[in-house]
């Protein structure tokens, strides 16, 4: 086999072979391989805990990589078709931290679409940077936001010539694509990077007929999450980067972040994980959205779901749409996503992704079988059957414009008070984070006005049994906001 192979797994190789060695571990973990803690070996498994190991000369070191992990990231980087590549044990939200931090400094400004990950927020707390939002175009129907207009793009870098970069969510959670491509050229035209949290796109690097890639469009950074579509271990991501990229200074970025402490457990999922895309990933993806295709089909003839897919295209701001993605729209059904979300899963022992005001999703991957999505399809019709009732007085929009009155360090740090969460907060300025999670989208971040719109937005998803997360307020009966504003 050759030295340099997607057939290889350099990292999961080398834990084979310390696996054979009888090496007496006088070094952490304390576990000792399992050793000193039955319960969790028992839990765990044998075979996991004897590779639950710290860095040592055979095993590199993730901070400072020159032997197995480096093999493991170049053969990373060749799979996804960049020029370099970054295991990342902290998840996506680390290589989103990374990609701003590397590019942005105290009073930068950055372009972004405000619909962004609460990983994106807190870079901007960390850096100092002013975010430039664009407001995303919404769904009258559906209720969701959508994609990057290029109109609005072009206007806002028209106006803000002194950015540094273009942030872009591509897909979203739901499986909405901007046209990557397009965006990438105007922002390289006007001197600006191009920064891309494709943490729900993974498998666009190797299914056939998927949407653009990020590195393929041209972008210049990109934030993947194995975990999520590409079958490695929850909390393990890849950053990828192009040749314009000083990748020597954005590992020094990672480090700032980055624990020194990297469990082989996610970064041999990474790297099996990679062999297994790279030498398999077409079929796998062309199962999943066979899979999609059918579950789509099927749900739309239930009646009152709207199961959407490609038909939403409009070549702008649905430049294109992720057909693995099992998106649903509730609000005929007057139901709240998020309510049948908590029957699917209290009634029916299903667990679906996510469900928020007006839409589900139900993630799809190989490990997925028609039995199973049988059961869901089954359960949603009699989900509709039993509990349909009348859509009046429901919200219709996932997505509220915000005002911004400082950037979110300043806001983050300012001298704050807690007050109640009622019509006293309007007109504030608030200094935390309010969001559903997931998806993690902030419904406020530090820096934007309360308004009565928000406050209503916050009260009815509570009613409806969202999982609120970010202030301090763990009942989200209180808001933090900037004393004296």
């Amino acid at each position: 086999m050759p030295e340099f192979s997607q057939e290889r797994a350099p990292i999961h190789e080398a834990l084979e072979n310390f696996k054979k060695m009888r090496i007496v571990p006088f070094d952490v973990p304390g576990h000792k391989r399992g050793l000193s803690n039955r319960e969790l070996t028992e839990f765990l498994g044998k075979s996991c805990l004897t590779v639950d190991v710290n860095s040592m000369k055979p095993l590199d070191n993730l901070c400072h990589p020159v032997g197995i992990i480096k093999e493991a990231q170049m053969l990373a980087a060749e799979a996804f078709g960049a020029a370099k590549a970054f295991f990342m044990v902290g998840g996506t939200s680390s290589s989103v931290l990374a990609m701003i931090l590397s590019v942005c400094k105290r009073g930068s400004k950055i372009i972004l679409p405000r619909n962004v990950h609460r990983s994106v927020i807190s870079a901007l707390i960390l850096s100092g940077a002013n975010p430039v939002y664009i407001n995303p175009q919404i769904d009258p129907q559906l209720g969701i936001s959508l994609g990057m207009s290029i109109k609005d793009v072009k206007n806002t870098i028209e106006s803000n010539r002194d950015a540094k970069a273009v942030f872009i969510n591509n897909p979203t959670y739901y499986g909405i694509c901007s046209n990557l491509k397009e965006i990438t050229k105007i922002a390289h035209e006007n001197n600006m990077l191009v920064l891309v949290d494709e943490a729900h796109g993974t498998h666009f690097y190797f299914g056939k007929n998927m949407p653009i890639s990020a590195m393929k469009a041209g972008a210049d950074m990109a934030a993947v999450s194995m975990h999520k579509s590409g079958g490695s271990l929850t909390q393990s991501s890849i950053l990828i980067c192009g040749d314009k990229i000083n990748s020597n200074y954005l590992r020094q970025i990672i480090n700032l972040t980055q624990t020194t402490s990297a469990s082989y457990l996610l970064l041999a999922s990474l790297d099996i994980s990679r062999r297994n895309l790279a030498l398999h990933g077409e079929d796998i993806f062309e199962k999943v959205k066979n899979m999609a295709e059918y579950a789509r089909l099927e749900i739309n003839l239930i009646g009152d779901y709207i199961a959407y897919s490609r038909e939403l295209i409009n070549n702008d701001c649905i430049f294109d749409f992720d057909i693995t993605k099992l998106s649903i729209n509730t609000l005929n059904l007057g139901l709240a996503g998020i309510e049948v979300y908590s029957t699917l899963r209290d009634e029916y022992d299903i667990q679906i992704e996510l469900g928020d005001i007006g839409n589900i999703l139900a993630y799809l991957s190989v490990g997925d079988n028609h039995k199973n999505i049988e059961r869901l399809i089954s359960a949603l019709a009699e989900i509709r059957r039993r509990y349909k009732k009348d859509r009046r007085g429901m919200l219709k929009y996932e997505y509220l414009s915000p005002t911004v009155a400082l950037s979110p360090q300043e806001a983050f740090y300012a001298e704050k008070e807690s007050l109640k969460l009622n019509s006293g907060c309007i007109g504030k300025v608030c200094t935390e984070l309010v969001m559903c999670y997931p998806p993690g989208i902030p419904i406020l971040a530090p820096g934007e006005k309360i308004t009565a719109e928000i406050i209503d937005y916050i009260n009815y998803a509570k009613e409806k049994g969202c999982s609120l997360t970010g202030p301090e307020s763990m009942d989200i009966s209180r808001i933090n906001v900037c004393k004296g504003e």
